[in-house]
């Protein structure tokens, strides 16, 4: 199944804002203690009562800062920007004085509780501020401009009538998705990639001070901030990672030749040479990151029982609401709770179109007390389908640990909380289409399978290189690896690297093409994404063996099994009480991230691609 995740900046485990994870500064502006005098030794009482006070001042501000946020995201204006910076600056000045403040319990012997909220507290922020408060004004007033350039990005060009027009980034995407003519396709990529050059001096000046900001909290640079939140030394998480994308690179590098090969048939073998990378605006997508609309150039066996969920959408009159409710009824066919009252009031389900917003879908409670929301513009395509049992994802997370102290209403990691919609999205069989009105019966043949695992691998798999190499870029920007000079030169080695996909024309360092997808100048860390796309065929697993399913993991649906809901429901509600480890176990009975049950539920179609590419000249 299908899933866009530019539009998963996730509020809750990265604000929306570029200060995702900034964590609110006290409306009051008193911190948890005072730097100004010198303190008494500090003691094991002390620390549990600062614990409770910073849960508590934190569940108040993030509700003041997740308010400007949705007012900003909803209704973006020069004043809406101004006011979620001032109160982002407000969050950075608080919690770099916790933090700080923390310090003064190092070495105590703590109970379990206060040495977790401590720990959570040091490691949560992706963007740590610095003390001076002129530069945390600056750094609060450049995140919210880089994420604004973004959102109000439009590609503007004259017609032969003289008259000038103008497309936003959705209307660009969707020449990406349905186009087949290669210069229309270069237009619209080349159009969006100019809004970033704008942003390279601020983007420069964030990273300086961000650096400045993690120093005086004890990181040497924010990647190493980021990489920290992990319940592992940075050094060993980036291992971890290369682990994991070392199981799943041959699968990989299978899918890329026999897309290459397709797209050289189509497009002529001097534009798609083989041996080479993919140029990145043919495969469907702004950033090349998910190919599954190319699916009908790539469909194995053309003339099968029809997949077209879109289609059915349209064709039964689906709306925005109604979509939604199919994606509730998904989760309390589990034996969940059903979305509250307010959910359907105050949610943002379609694009106004009266003012400009962020349409990139996600998922909020905004008060950190069951105040659920969505926030989309919803179009009747299987696209958006998936995406809003995705992001509905997000939203039992939220409802099942909202009770919790603010520092444990979050994932056990941050790839958990996508990682929840995306292994539901698993049960979005044909079968689970079927039993919802949107498929008619879809018999089972090996040519069936292969088509479906061919669209969901042009989703899932080929994103998984695109999913680790962003912060693999930031983490070396950060670490002064990859200098200013060479922002734009680095990010392209990445992508040829781990893609092997290459940029359609020149590029330079007068480009910033990273700023040109969403999370870059909007700060949200990524890395997440990628350990999603692993953990979520290890919870599909999981809840599949919960539920008693005994074929092959491809055809399991747990919609409607209520064993499958209690094991998740045991693991939503620890947030993140516990390491993540634990908090992995009790879903699955394992403590370690496997893509092992990736490669098997892919198994069918990594054997016929590599019958389909003897022969072809793979790799780049």
């Amino acid at each position: 199944m299908i899933r866009n995740l530019t539009v998963l900046p996730l509020f809750r485990a990265a604000c929306a804002a570029a200060l995702l994870f900034a964590l609110p500064a006290t409306a009051q502006g008193t911190p948890p203690a005072s730097a100004a005098a010198p303190q008494a030794k500090a003691t094991a009482e002390e620390a549990k009562k600062f614990a409770e006070r910073v849960n508590a001042d934190l569940k108040r501000l993030w509700t003041r800062q997740a308010t400007a946020e949705w007012i900003k995201s909803t209704y973006i204006t020069d004043d809406t920007e101004r006011n979620a910076a001032w109160v982002n600056e407000e969050v950075l000045a608080y919690m770099n004085q916790a933090i700080k403040d923390s310090r003064r319990f190092d070495g105590l012997k703590l109970d379990a509780d206060t040495a977790r909220t401590i720990h959570l507290l040091r490691v949560s922020s992706a963007l740590a501020a610095p003390s001076d408060t002129q530069k945390r004004a600056e750094v609060a007033a450049i995140a919210a401009k880089l994420e604004g350039l973004y959102g109000k990005g439009k590609y503007c060009k004259k017609s032969k009538d003289g008259k000038e027009a103008c497309r936003d980034l959705g209307e660009l995407s969707d020449v990406l998705a349905a186009s087949r003519n290669y210069d229309e396709l270069l237009d619209a990529w080349v159009g969006w990639h100019a809004i970033s050059p704008p942003m390279r001096p601020l983007y420069e000046r964030f990273v300086t001070l961000g650096n400045e900001g993690a120093k005086e909290i004890g990181f040497s640079n924010i990647g190493n901030l980021w990489k920290s939140a992990y319940d592992l030394p940075p050094e060993q998480f980036e291992q971890e990672t290369q682990r994991l994308w070392q199981q799943v690179k041959p699968l990989y590098d299978d899918l890329h030749c026999y897309v290459r090969a397709r797209l050289a048939k189509h497009y002529g073998e001097a534009k798609v040479p083989a041996g080479k990378p993919i140029p990145a605006h043919l495969l469907g997508n702004m950033w090349a990151q998910e190919w599954n609309n190319i699916y009908p150039l790539m469909e194995p066996f053309p003339g099968q029982a029809s997949l077209d969920v879109s289609a059915a959408l349209k064709a039964q009159n689906y709306d925005p609401k109604k979509m939604v409710q199919l994606g509730e009824k998904f989760f309390t066919s589990l034996g969940l709770k059903p979305l509250p009252a307010t959910f359907w009031e105050r949610s943002q389900f379609t694009k106004p179109q009266d003012r400009d917003v962020v349409c990139h879908a996600s998922a909020w409670d905004v008060t950190y007390e069951n105040d659920l929301r969505i926030k989309m513009c919803i179009k009747p395509t299987e696209e958006d389908l998936v995406t809003i049992h995705h992001e509905l994802g997000h939203n039992y997370y939220y409802t099942y640990y909202f009770t919790k102290p603010a520092l444990y209403q979050a994932g056990a990691h941050d790839g958990f909380h996508e990682a929840i919609g995306d292994a539901i999205t698993l049960s979005i069989t044909p079968g689970y289409l079927q039993q919802a009105g949107l498929l008619k019966d879809v018999p089972k043949n090996e040519k069936n399978l292969i088509n479906l695992q061919m669209k969901d691998a042009l989703e899932k798999v080929a994103f998984l290189p695109f999913g680790l190499l962003i912060d693999q870029w930031r983490w070396d920007v950060f670490a002064g690896k990859t200098a200013p000079g060479n922002y734009n030169k680095a990010w392209w080695t990445l992508r040829e690297k781990y893609q092997g996909v290459a940029a359609p024309v020149a590029r330079s360092e007068k480009d910033f093409d990273p700023g040109a997808k969403y999370h870059v100048p909007a700060n949200v860390p990524y890395t997440r994404y990628f350990l999603a796309r692993i953990l979520q065929f290890q919870f599909h697993k999981a809840l599949c063996e919960a539920a008693g399913f005994k074929g092959p993991l491809h055809e399991c649906s747990v919609y409607g099994n209520k064993e499958a809901g209690k094991r998740l429901q045991a693991m939503l509600e620890m947030g993140a009480s516990k390491p993540w480890p634990e908090a992995l176990f009790a879903m699955t009975g394992q403590r370690q991230m496997d893509a092992t049950p990736l490669i098997e539920y892919f198994g069918p179609l990594r054997g016929w691609l590599q019958e389909q590419n003897k022969g072809q000249r793979c790799g780049w």
